[in-house]
């Protein structure tokens, strides 16, 4: 289907690897419970899934952050744990406990059974990318992602968020066997899932290895690391305008493992905030075989005062150092980004300074 031209290309760009006039910045959760607006539609929602599966209130609340701020990329409004539901585990919400599945997979039986769903369940977020695109305008990129498939596996065998990860790990160390199966159904599925996200135009896609920092050394590779290249490498290059489709991994608490995730078929690293930008770069981003870079700042830097809020980019961005500048080539480049989500208790006031203390620090780097 036809699209706007886009009139602002600095975030694929620098996914890229290729010279910008600036920073681009966008948000992790950047659509959330710190608008009021985003909280006023929710009500009307009902529901947090009533929200995300409503193909008209998930655009409205991917744009409110964009209409605030002059943010360089949108992403999808929806949920990481979309695919499990999708395979039949029941997902609800409950208030003030987060995500929970009804029917969690514990046993050889329940692995088993797992299939790749059919993509027609998920239809309503492909209906929302194809909506959020063409209300976009061409404005900015639109992102889509999925969790990845280690991170859904810890929430399809937990049931819910977990604080030690005993039945998923225990699972892993007991039966890699079924770990594995389980986790080879998740990466088909993601890789479908994303895949029809690029088809319904998604201009960049973004994989959330949110818990992949939680495995052990060698764990990690195994278990997390490999079956995220498994996603990758069956992932669409082209979009649905005939662009192609640059793609991002984050791995929180992922920094120890920057030359693992070096080979990854990706253009873009997440970081978290335990990580320096500057040695990141000079681990992994710098030469023809290089990545650009996402984060990295502390999301809590928000609470302090503007004055402080401003100081702390510029650590960030000083971190990084001097971006690629050169027009004809490619280079080390930054997308300034939080180390996560954003806090439901953040000032939307204090997300205002640091998008404009980005914009106009990162350009000043560059003169």
């Amino acid at each position: 289907m036809p699209f706007a031209p886009l009139k602002n290309d600095t975030f694929l760009r620098a996914c890229w690897r290729q010279a910008t006039d600036h920073t681009p910045v966008w948000l992790m959760r950047q659509a959330g419970r710190y608008l009021p607006e985003y909280l006023a539609t929710r009500a009307k929602a009902g529901s947090f899934m009533g929200l995300a599966t409503n193909v008209d209130y998930a655009t409205e609340v991917t744009l409110q952050p964009l209409e605030r701020f002059p943010l360089d990329a949108a992403i999808l409004f929806s949920d990481i744990l979309t695919v499990p539901d999708a395979m039949g585990l029941g997902l609800s919400f409950e208030a003030g406990e987060g995500p929970r599945f009804a029917r969690p997979v514990r046993d050889e039986a329940g692995i088993g059974a797992l299939a790749v769903p059919d993509m027609d369940k998920l239809r309503y977020v492909f209906d929302a990318v194809a909506s959020i695109r063409r209300a976009l305008d061409g404005r900015v990129p639109l992102i889509g992602f999925s969790g990845s498939p280690w991170t859904l596996a810890c929430y399809m065998v937990e049931g819910a968020g977990s604080s030690d990860y005993r039945q998923v790990k225990t699972l892993l160390y007991s039966r890699p066997d079924l770990m594995h199966r389980l986790l080879a159904v998740n990466a088909d599925a993601v890789a479908a899932y994303l895949n029809a996200q690029i088809d319904a135009g998604a201009q960049a896609v973004m994989v959330f290895d949110s818990w992949g920092g939680v495995l052990a050394d060698g764990a990690f590779q195994a278990f997390s690391l490999a079956y995220t290249q498994r996603v990758l490498s069956q992932l669409r290059r082209d979009g649905a305008d005939g662009r192609p489709v640059p793609r991002i991994v984050f791995t929180k608490g992922g920094g120890l493992w920057l030359e693992d995730m070096q080979p990854l078929a990706c253009e873009v690293l997440g970081l978290d905030w335990t990580v320096n930008l500057g040695q990141a770069r000079a681990r992994v981003g710098e030469g023809p075989g290089g990545k650009a870079l996402q984060g990295n700042i502390d999301p809590n830097v928000l609470f302090a005062h503007p004055r402080q809020i401003e100081e702390e980019v510029a650590k960030v961005l000083n971190s990084f150092g001097r971006p690629h500048t050169d027009p004809d080539s490619t280079g080390p480049t930054h997308i300034f980004n939080l180390g996560h989500g954003i806090s439901q208790f953040t000032p939307p006031e204090h997300v205002a300074t640091l998008v404009a203390a980005v914009h106009a620090q990162s350009r000043m780097l560059r003169a």
